[in-house]
């Protein structure tokens, strides 16, 4: 058995690994970048290595540093996590080449189902499914347009290559596809240095079913179920459950047998995923459910599997890498209940999704699972993805699991970052999503909706009211509301309170109905502000700025850079007339670009960036005064 691992990784599934391997007696080594120094998996871990600075390509993507750093400790053997190198088949032979365990699939079947045409080829022979495409080597302009007609349209350019929803184009008509050809290949290119192209037919009404399996160096291979990750954004999941909604005994027993016959096609060993694409347009059958790719590695949604089988994943995976035969047979694996994850991001959905980093100065999480990375008084770094945590829900049924993921969902309390939870429990309260009616394209097809920004409601409005008049007063708020105080009891009904919620200027009249007196929230102050939480949203409320003498926000016209980034493109000039939603500059960040606009008419009264300026976060970039009515 492992007795030292190292754990090629960070954040949330670097503390999931160091959890399962303490309740095993294996001694944990953390790695960790510059800004990573003081996370969480470090503080966890029994000892810790810095391994660079704390861009990823610096640190994280390092190989041979991560190697040495194993060597250093006495680690016997290293687990790569997900992300990062877990499905480098380079850096899995060097770590078998240094002497160490690889926690994961042997190099051969990483490479066998690292490129999609190749893998599908494969499939193919054994037996699975495929989407019906074209997957040659003659790679010009005219045969691939040749079978895209013959094909049909809508169809899918995907590059060989790819992964994370890049290097993916649909097409709707014939007379577009040269276009998105050569828009695929760019982006491929860029993205994996491989401009090589598949075709697959489009799926109409495409779900995201995939299956858990896993092997041994023994020979044996098992599934334990599938998931259903349909609820995307951009091909990136957003809410995972297990067993998938609709699927029948028969329809099961089909997909899964075919997701072992592609794992021992690979002869694999360890942790894998074998994921499909459905069309689901007469529901779950298995004649229209095929093959899309392998993740040969363990899966951020690992934990809705562990929940309805009883196994931790991370335990078999430890165990087989140490060369014991898997820990269950097939006939001992069964389904219990119903789960469900949700991936809680640091973002704004509501201005385009954009990331937040910052302090987590209030963190509080609640439900039946929570895998986090961060605790109160962490940061969330602007060099790494943006996910705070992944909350987890178990139930009798899929109805009960819903219900306690939503709760958890509402639940959440985390300031000043900004997080999607608000999102998520639109999405758990949507009745179609409820009723199983599911697709890839939910979210995109109802985004207008599903993103509209919070507003708080009539009772939150009565109690910050309520609490701004009759708290004792500081900072500001004491000589400017103070007069205000005394008004609890006997005042009239229609006694006016007027607050700022997040900028925006409100009058709330006060009642003394009782219904509003015990609503619960959580108040976080700062200054004069203070934050409360209701139903998975952050309401920042404060006096209003004509009395309390607040802090300007984008109703007042400034631009404020929303984290630290380059400006890349400004698109005005002091003095230019401009309208509400107008570009006025692009600032990139986090590796995307973010549009920063003008909040209403008006004229660009101060502009203080140009093109290639670094900025920080809360930068004043420029200031647009209202026109004159």
């Amino acid at each position: 058995m492992i007795t030292k691992l190292l754990i090629a990784n960070r954040g949330e599934i670097a503390c999931r690994i160091i959890r399962t391997a303490r309740g095993m007696g294996i001694a944990t080594v953390a790695v960790y970048s510059d800004a990573d120094a003081r996370a969480l998996h470090v503080r966890r871990a029994d000892e810790a290595v810095h391994i660079g600075p704390s861009p990823a390509a610096e640190s994280y993507l390092l190989g041979d540093r991560i190697i040495a750093a194993a060597r250093e400790k006495g680690a016997d053997a290293i687990h790569p996590g997900y992300g990062f190198l877990s499905e480098n088949a380079d850096f899995a032979r060097k770590v078998i080449a240094a002497g160490l365990i690889w926690v994961g699939p042997k190099p051969e079947s990483i490479e066998a189902m690292g490129l999609k045409d190749a893998a599908k080829e494969r499939m193919i022979a054994a037996g699975v499914p495929v989407t019906p495409g074209y997957l040659g080597d003659d790679q010009s302009d005219a045969r691939l347009k040749a079978e895209a007609d013959a094909i049909g349209y809508p169809v899918l350019i995907k590059a060989v290559a790819g992964g994370g929803g890049k290097g993916m184009r649909k097409v709707d008509d014939a007379a577009d596809f040269d276009a998105m050809l050569q828009s695929c290949r760019r982006e491929a290119t860029a993205s994996f240095g491989n401009d090589q192209v598949l075709l697959e037919k489009w799926i109409t009404s495409p779900r995201h079913i995939e299956v858990q399996v896993f092997g041994d160096a023994h020979g044996n291979v098992v599934h334990l179920f599938e998931r259903d990750c349909s609820l995307q954004r951009r091909h990136q999941k957003v809410i995972e459950e297990a067993p998938a909604p609709g699927m029948d005994a028969a329809t099961r027993e089909a997909i899964c047998a075919a997701a072992v016959r592609a794992a021992k096609a690979v002869d694999y060993e360890g942790a894998g995923t074998i994921e499909f694409i459905a069309d689901a347009s007469e529901g779950l059958r298995a004649d229209r459910i095929f093959f899309m790719e392998m993740n040969t590695r363990l899966q951020v949604e690992h934990p809705v599997t562990e929940e309805i089988t009883r196994v931790d994943l991370v335990e078999w995976q430890l165990r087989v890498a140490s060369g014991e035969p898997l820990p269950r047979r097939q006939d001992e694996l069964a389904i219990n209940g119903h789960a469900i994850e949700a991936r809680l991001y640091a973002e704004d959905p509501a201005k385009g999704f954009l990331p937040s980093i910052g302090p987590l100065d209030h963190f509080v999480l609640a439900g039946d699972r929570v895998d986090t990375g961060v605790e109160e008084g962490d940061e969330i770094s602007p060099f790494y993805d943006p996910m705070v945590a992944k909350l987890i829900a178990w139930g009798d049924d899929r109805e009960e699991a819903i219900d306690a993921l939503s709760e958890a969902c509402r639940s959440v309390e985390i300031e000043p970052v900004r997080t999607n939870a608000w999102f998520l429990v639109r999405l758990l309260e949507e009745p179609s999503f409820r009723n199983g009616d599911l697709s890839t394209g939910f979210i995109g097809d109802n985004q207008d909706r599903l993103i509209a920004p919070p507003t708080p409601s009539a009772d939150l409005l009565q109690a910050a009211a309520d609490e701004l008049v009759t708290a004792p007063l500081a900072g500001p708020h004491r000589s400017m509301l103070q007069t205000l105080r005394g008004f609890r009891l006997n005042r009239e009904p229609d006694y006016a309170v007027r607050l700022r919620i997040d900028g925006e200027p409100v009058t709330v009249e006060l009642d003394d109905a009782d219904v509003w007196r015990g609503y619960a929230r959580t108040i976080v102050t700062d200054g004069g502000t203070q934050t409360f939480f209701e139903d998975g949203a952050a309401f920042r409320v404060a006096g209003d700025r004509h009395y309390a003498g607040g802090h300007h926000s984008a109703h007042d016209g400034e631009i404020i850079a929303p984290m630290p980034g380059k400006v890349i493109a400004v698109d005005v000039a002091q003095g230019d007339a401009v309208t509400a939603g107008q570009r006025l500059m692009v600032l990139e960040a986090m590796k995307m670009e973010h549009a920063l606009t003008a909040p209403f008419d008006g004229t660009v009264a101060e502009l203080s960036v140009g093109a290639g300026d670094q900025v920080q976060v809360e930068t004043r970039l420029a200031v647009v005064e209202a026109a004159t009515q």
